[in-house]
């Protein structure tokens, strides 16, 4: 090892890690992840949605958030800009696609077959990997969801190119890409809300 060069570094390093640990929120109760619904991607949902409904220059619907995504659980207590970067390294970005109802229909039954994915602004009931229109069973802002209408979808520029077998994402009539990676989302939104906190409150109800 280079002694002079790691002499060099320690007041850099220093500087960063204090950086990383010094705390932009607060988490009242531990927050996991796990299927089919939890609290911590249903934060990471929600917050996702607010923020984008704040960048977006038109209305959005809808945020979708792969369990996948998510590489840890937060605690209670103190969270700091090392939680956000531990919970997405990835440097994904906002996008805004204009999907069919059809499309997302599509996508919610995905969801039931794959267990349970993170949803803002919609709610879904499903039963193995059934999810039936007819019964009202996806709701977009409290109304039944229309096959012949478009809705406004947050997600990441990953998922739209359907990856992590998304596929409907891909399907988009129409597509906006923000400047903004969603962890720098997450972080402004945590230093607006200050209090981080979610609860399962029925969203994805998905019985295997």
């Amino acid at each position: 090892q280079d002694s002079d060069y790691l002499a060099y570094l320690a007041p850099i390093k220093a500087d960063l890690e204090a950086k990383l640990g010094a705390p932009i929120g607060y988490a009242p109760k531990a927050l996991e992840v796990y299927q089919p619904e939890c609290p911590l991607l249903n934060w990471a949902s929600d917050a996702l949605l607010a923020m984008a409904r704040q960048k977006s220059p038109e209305p959005v619907d809808v945020a979708v958030v792969n369990i996948g995504g998510m590489r840890c659980n937060w605690g209670a207590g103190d969270i700091t800009f090392r939680h956000v970067f531990e919970l997405m390294p990835f440097d994904n970005m906002l996008v805004v696609l204009t999907l069919k109802g059809s499309d997302l229909q599509q996508l919610c039954e995905i969801f039931a077959y794959s267990g349970g994915q993170g949803i803002a602004g919609m709610r879904i009931k499903a039963f193995g990997d059934k999810v039936m229109q007819q019964d009202a069973l996806v709701t977009i802002g409290g109304k039944p969801i229309e096959m012949d209408k478009t809705y406004t979808v947050a997600t990441s520029d990953y998922l739209s190119q359907g990856n992590d077998g998304l596929t409907p994402l891909s399907h988009y009539e129409d597509y906006w890409r923000s400047e903004k990676k969603i962890r720098d989302l997450y972080i402004e939104y945590i230093q607006q809300t200050k209090t981080v906190s979610a609860k399962v409150d029925g969203r994805m109800d998905v019985v295997l």
